[in-house]
């Protein structure tokens, strides 16, 4: 029994003899080698006032789209169009443009003057896709700045056609 007490008593020992402190305290200045830092200079504040709201600025800020273009294109909707409305447009669309397929996401979420969307895997101008809307009996899709990428018409049940901006027929299917 003492020899189990003897083995005890060492293994406390050598565990406490390994819990001494080796590393040392980043507040004694002699073991400190490195010189402080210096002073740096900082450039004084510019101040001056802001433009009015809505007018241009030299900042670089697109501008808005011209309202005028969308109802010039709603004049062009084909006789054989259907109607089309928001929630029928809402979730996952394949999209067929220039020969290519990628994947449209169109949501509800309110985004600038339509609804948030966008595209997974698309080259070209829908890559830029950001927003959507529904104006009359077409949807017209836009880039993040707001400009019109492309116009669809409903053709069938699930179906939309039309073309894009730069002339590319464009269509999207469930």
């Amino acid at each position: 029994m003492k020899l189990k007490h003897a083995a005890t008593g060492v293994a406390i020992l050598l565990s406490l003899a390994g819990c001494q402190r080796t590393s040392y305290s980043g507040f004694e200045s002699s073991s400190s080698t490195l010189p402080p830092l210096e002073a740096q200079p900082v450039p004084s504040v510019q101040s001056g006032q802001l433009p009015p709201p809505g007018t241009t600025s030299p900042s670089g800020f697109p501008a808005a789209p011209a309202p005028g273009t969308q109802t010039a294109a709603i004049d062009a909707v084909p006789a054989t169009a259907l109607d089309v409305t928001k929630e029928s447009m809402v979730g996952n669309w394949r999209v067929s443009n220039a020969g290519a397929s990628c994947d449209m996401f169109l949501t509800l979420t309110n985004l600038g003057s339509g609804s948030r969307g966008g595209t997974r895997g698309c080259a070209g101008p829908l890559t830029a896709m950001g927003s959507w809307e529904v104006a009359g009996r077409q949807v017209v899709l836009k880039d993040r700045s707001g400009n019109v990428l492309g116009r669809l018409y409903k053709t069938a049940d699930a179906r939309y056609d039309g073309t894009t901006n730069t002339g590319q027929p464009i269509s999207l299917s469930r």
